[in-house]
């Protein structure tokens, strides 16, 4: 019974941290070109800046309250189903989360509601600094969940004291890191997500020759934006694999399949590991000494391999392995289309290129799926543990549940998550269809109800 608990709690984690991980991208992303385009208006004068922040920035509201909801959920599970796992660790992983509710999420709803509400109530400059105070609040939010998080992959700062984690250094939780590359490559994958977005609908809009010069800015600023921020992405990705194979080196062993330890190991392009989780059945291209390159930065560094640590230790090697692969190969793939969209926008070529848009138009997703892969290669790749080195899953959830319990509330978090999800989908496509306002009219929340007929 222990076991079915475990599995539909860690199952009921993942859909609910995985759904509302659909909309935080975007928000990271988004609102800093809204608050780009805003700032070009208040400079200029150009109206025709003032109309882009207005209808990007319906979107970018769509799915920040339809975020919002999704995220609140996810707090009360460590009460419910991680009750063991928040009195262990409740003073220690609790400080950062509770920063983030009453500091920086005040913040940004602060001033979003400033923003909303200011049109032609405060001056413009006022207001293009409500929408970027709230692009800060959006990152600071980020930055603390990222230090929570970073502290389960690398706990710092703490002591054990009657049968509890105790914090002992603040400094060394804040200034872990690991938790700052998580969450400098987190805001940056928004970064590229919101590029794509925002090239994707411009390409839509392009290929019906709707407001051409409008979407052609919209299309090449985002371009150089997802372009910039996907080559920043591989530099934090890179240092995340130097800190994962010092601290975490069944998670590094598991997202190469390496299973012999080995100095100077060599790079696998790609391997299948066997069904008896000791070796690889298949190889593809081994690159000397890649692999102690990219954990260490020296082609001579030892690398742990999966045979030395214990089976019980190890985490799914399969599905890290895999999410891992697809993870990169989509990444560059990101970069190299995000390139050729910088290239066509600034040769003019882009409304001579319906292969291309249509192309982009469906790669509005994959931003979302390679984010998606690289958090099952972060959470997956830390098991069994949930705090890593420290407290194990299986330790960590409540002991009075019972799975008749926990799979009601599955059930339900299922239900109505999907609700939500077609709804933002729904409400995303039909504004992005719509288009730019000819009139220039002010963002209002009421105005989206009233045109859904007072649904939500």
């Amino acid at each position: 019974m222990a076991e079915t608990v475990i599995g539909f709690s860690r199952l009921q984690f993942a859909l609910t941290a995985m759904f509302h991980f659909i909309f935080v991208p975007l928000t990271l992303g988004l609102v800093w070109l809204v608050a780009w385009w805003e700032w070009k208006y208040v400079r200029s004068g150009d109206e025709k800046f003032l109309r882009m922040a207005k209808f990007w920035g319906k979107l970018f509201l769509i799915n920040f309250v339809l975020g919002v909801v999704t995220g609140i959920t996810m707090e009360f599970q460590f009460g419910m189903n991680w009750a063991e796992y928040a009195k262990y660790v409740g003073d220690i992983f609790g400080a950062p989360l509770a920063i983030e509710a009453t500091a920086a999420f005040f913040l940004e709803s602060t001033f979003i509601g400033l923003w909303i509400f200011g049109w032609k109530k405060i001056s413009k400059k006022m207001h293009a600094a409500a929408i970027t105070i709230v692009a800060f609040g959006t990152a600071l939010s980020a930055l603390w969940i990222c230090l929570a998080n970073g502290w389960m992959q690398n706990p710092v700062g703490y002591t054990l004291r009657n049968g509890r984690a105790e914090m002992t250094d603040f400094a060394a939780v804040v200034f872990n890191g690991t938790g700052w590359l998580i969450f400098a490559h987190t805001v940056l994958a928004g970064f590229v997500t919101a590029g794509f977005f925002v090239m994707g609908v411009s390409a839509y809009h392009l290929l019906r020759r709707n407001e051409i010069p409008f979407f052609k800015a919209s299309f090449r600023t985002a371009a150089v934006f997802a372009l910039a921020a996907g080559i920043l992405v591989v530099g934090t990705g890179d240092q995340q694999g130097v800190r994962v194979a010092k601290h975490q080196p069944s998670k590094f062993a598991a997202m190469e399949s390496q299973w012999e330890t080995e100095a100077g190991a060599p790079y696998t392009v790609f391997a299948w590991p066997d069904r008896t989780n000791e070796k690889n059945a298949f190889e593809f291209l081994k690159i000397p000494k890649g692999l102690s390159l990219m954990g260490f930065h020296d082609g001579a560094a030892m690398i742990k391999g999966l045979k030395d640590i214990p089976r019980e230790e190890r985490p799914p090697i399969l599905p890290v392995f895999l999410s891992f692969k697809l993870m990169v190969a989509f990444g560059f793939f990101m970069i190299l289309m995000a390139f050729l969209g910088w290239l066509k926008g600034k040769r003019g070529r882009l409304e001579s290129s319906p292969r291309f848009l249509r192309l982009m138009v469906w790669l509005i997703p994959l931003p979302y799926i390679v984010i998606q892969l690289g958090w099952i290669v972060t959470e997956l790749g830390r098991q069994p543990w949930l705090v890593y080195g420290l407290m194990r899953t299986a330790d960590g959830a409540s002991a009075s549940l019972v799975p008749s319990q926990v799979l009601l509330s599955l059930v339900l978090f299922t239900v109505v998550y999907g609700a939500l999800g077609v709804v933002d989908i729904y409400l995303l496509a039909k504004y992005s269809r719509r288009g730019p306002d000819k009139d220039g009219g002010h963002i209002k929340v009421s105005h989206i109800l009233e045109a859904e007929g007072g649904r939500p």
